[in-house]
């Protein structure tokens, strides 16, 4: 059975005006940075909603939605979460999990087995990966393209965030079994990423890092690039 359709509306932006529409998302996008130091000033859950809201309008394998983002608040979850988490951080910084070069690159980033943040922020989203799901009549749904479209799904949400004014990171504690052994999460979901969500601390500062420029990003290939020989055509 396939979707019904509708006409597709493009966004009302003049051609003149599209330029400088991408110029000025690439600045506000720019200014974004991942937060350790949160303000426990409150968030209203109708902003964590409307930035889940956004996240769930992207692209995914079949159109599966495979995600599930866990909404937490409660200051007793949050904190069996810091304690689960730097459990695992520092047997990964101090108990050798990490591999040496891995503790070089970090340590210019000021990180550590500590997690304070996860109790400071005022809330703390849990996004699961939906290995696979459930029909309506009991058997298994194949998705397909998970992990990349539960990525795109989360750097949504961080625009979203960001766009709100709203600071977070990207915790990714190893391994993260503990965050669905503790949210109480089924078998066919796994953890992807924590993000611990709130305003910055006043005295909050961030690293001055240097982005890549497109020169050191950007490849273009014309038909001269291309290796010699025709495509094959399907069989």
């Amino acid at each position: 059975m396939s979707f019904p359709t509708q006409p597709y509306n493009d966004l009302p932006i003049r051609d003149g005006e599209r330029i400088d529409v991408a110029r000025s998302v690439f600045e506000e996008m720019d200014a974004r940075r991942s937060v350790r130091a949160f303000s426990e000033r409150p968030v209203p859950r109708e902003m964590i909603d409307a930035a889940i809201a956004a996240a769930s309008t992207a692209p995914s394998g079949a159109h599966m939605q495979p995600w599930t983002f866990v909404v937490t608040g409660d200051p007793e979850v949050k904190r069996r979460i810091r304690l689960a988490a730097e459990e695992e951080e520092r047997t990964n910084y101090e108990g050798g999990r990490l591999p040496e070069h891995w503790r070089q690159d970090l340590e210019p980033l000021g990180t550590d087995w500590r997690k304070p943040f996860l109790e400071t922020a005022p809330w703390i989203v849990v996004v699961f990966e939906q290995r696979y799901g459930t029909k309506a009549d009991g058997t298994r749904q194949h998705h397909y393209y998970v992990k990349e479209s539960v990525g795109i799904a989360c750097g949504m949400f961080i625009d979203a965030l960001h766009r709100m004014g709203l600071s977070t990171l990207t915790h990714t504690p190893s391994p993260m079994r503990f965050l669905k052994d503790l949210l109480g999460r089924p078998d066919s979901e796994r953890p992807f990423i924590l993000f611990p969500i709130g305003y910055a601390a006043d005295d909050c500062r961030v690293p001055d890092l240097r982005r890549k420029s497109l020169d050191e990003i950007v490849v273009e290939v014309t038909e001269a690039d291309l290796p010699i020989g025709e495509p094959k055509e399907p069989q």
